[in-house]
């Protein structure tokens, strides 16, 4: 008899563990590329670019080879991705306040500029945020990389590695900035503090990767010199893999700690970048630009058992990010986040459009967010359409173009095809029209 019962009493236990890890929410690690296009990876079809473990998680994944960010500029992006909104409704419409433009460098001396800095903070702390809303749900939550909110804090983070402090840097990431490129240690030691606690866990790793300076390392330099345009090219190729290494290094520790099963991973870049051959920036039609090149990104979703690996070539958006997350831990997104639940089939598929807006690099008013519009776009099937601002952008006519047959943007259609245009416009004008 007392067998008996013993053994009933171990399945009850073996159950009720069960009946709890099926409970548990999942850890959650974002992983937020900088500067970086939607062709520059191996699984996207480039043919020198080496990508290896990010390939791996797309073949693991949920793979959307058409995301979009609504604004190919960091800060606004950034802000979008962590707060489900757009820069219209989070007001962080550039990565610096009014007036920085003409007086760059010189922040610090500015008491204007200054305010204005804590004011782009103080939207960002008001707004409902992915860690914030995850924290007050039970999860520990940590920030790494680029970081334009001053202290990880502003953001709902728990724990960072970013305090905001201007005269040391603090523009856009400060101490956060080192993740990745000089060291790992503060993310894969939260990743063990929050296990050992069997605590869930949020990880923003947002390294400021491969973003500028290009300086990667000579082993894998070496790699991309014979084959690049110019050697510009090859520093940027080769810091897209040393992002890949760092990568497979956060994704390898989540099975040395035995939570790869039980962790949600989400992949995207903030904007997009094309490398121009002769100069050390960007060149046109990607950072700052409506282009596909500034505003296109693979969005990966990795959760085992949860997701089906597969891919999908529905158009969708960084603005999903935000609800994606919240509902697979099991919080219920904030109502300002307009995006969908990418792990939802059926959401992604009955969504007409996805949206977005191009500001200029700087804040042109904190109080009016379209004092700045330079465009609004949709990309809906296969069309895309860019709406010039009329007040910022006179004279300049809409743009139409077949993304799918024509994804470099070459060929615009506006002429020939007016009902589609009008179609899309009145897409656009449901979703924002500036003064409504």
């Amino acid at each position: 008899m007392r067998g008996f019962v013993a053994l009933v009493l171990a399945s009850f236990v073996a159950i009720s563990a069960s009946a709890s890890a099926a409970d548990r929410p999942p850890n959650v690690v974002l992983i937020i590329s900088d500067d970086h296009a939607w062709t520059d990876f191996s699984f996207m079809g480039h043919p020198h670019v080496k990508t290896p473990r990010i390939d791996r998680l797309a073949a693991e994944g949920l793979t959307f080879r058409r995301g979009y960010v609504p604004t190919s500029l960091c800060s606004p992006s950034l802000a979008s991705i962590i707060t489900g909104q757009y820069a219209h409704q989070h007001k962080v419409t550039g990565n610096d306040p009014p007036g920085t433009a003409s007086r760059f460098g010189k922040l610090l001396d500015d008491p204007a500029l200054l305010e204005g800095r804590r004011r782009m903070e103080g939207f960002l702390k008001a707004a409902p945020t992915i860690p914030r809303l995850l924290g007050e749900h039970g999860y520990a939550t940590f920030q790494a990389g680029k970081w334009w909110g001053g202290n990880f804090d502003v953001g709902g983070f728990a724990e960072g590695m970013t305090h905001g402090d201007l005269a040391r840097g603090g523009r856009h990431g400060d101490v956060g900035l080192e993740i990745g490129r000089k060291t790992m240690r503060p993310v894969l030691d939260f990743i063990d503090r929050s296990v050992d606690a069997d605590r869930p866990f949020f990880v923003w790793y947002a390294p400021m990767m491969p973003h500028q300076p290009h300086t990667p390392p000579e082993r894998l330099l070496a790699k991309y010199l014979d084959v690049a345009p110019s050697p510009l090219v090859a520093k940027y190729w080769a810091m897209i893999e040393w992002f890949d290494e760092t990568c497979g290094e956060l994704l390898d520790h989540l099975d040395a700690r035995n939570v790869a099963d039980d962790t949600l991973v989400v992949f995207l870049a903030d904007n997009g970048w094309i490398q121009d051959p002769e100069r050390p920036r960007y060149a046109p039609r990607s950072k700052l630009s409506s282009q596909d090149g500034g505003l296109r990104t693979p969005i990966i979703a990795r959760w085992p058992g949860h997701v089906k690996p597969r891919e999908v070539s529905r158009p969708v958006s960084s603005i999903d990010v935000a609800p994606t997350i919240l509902a697979a831990a099991g919080v219920t997104p904030a109502a300002e986040m307009s995006g969908v639940n990418l792990l939802d089939e059926k959401a992604v598929a009955d969504r007409p459009a996805v949206f977005g807006e191009i500001y200029k690099h700087d804040v042109a008013d904190l109080d009016r967010p379209a004092a700045g519009l330079r465009y609004r776009w949709a990309v809906a099937g296969d069309w895309k359409l860019v709406l010039p601002d009329p007040v910022n952008m006179p004279g300049d006519p809409p743009r139409l173009y077949n993304v799918a047959a024509d994804p470099d943007e070459t060929l615009d259609l506006a002429v020939s095809e007016p009902g589609r245009v009008a179609e899309l416009t009145r897409l656009i004008d449901e979703w924002w029209r500036p003064g409504d």
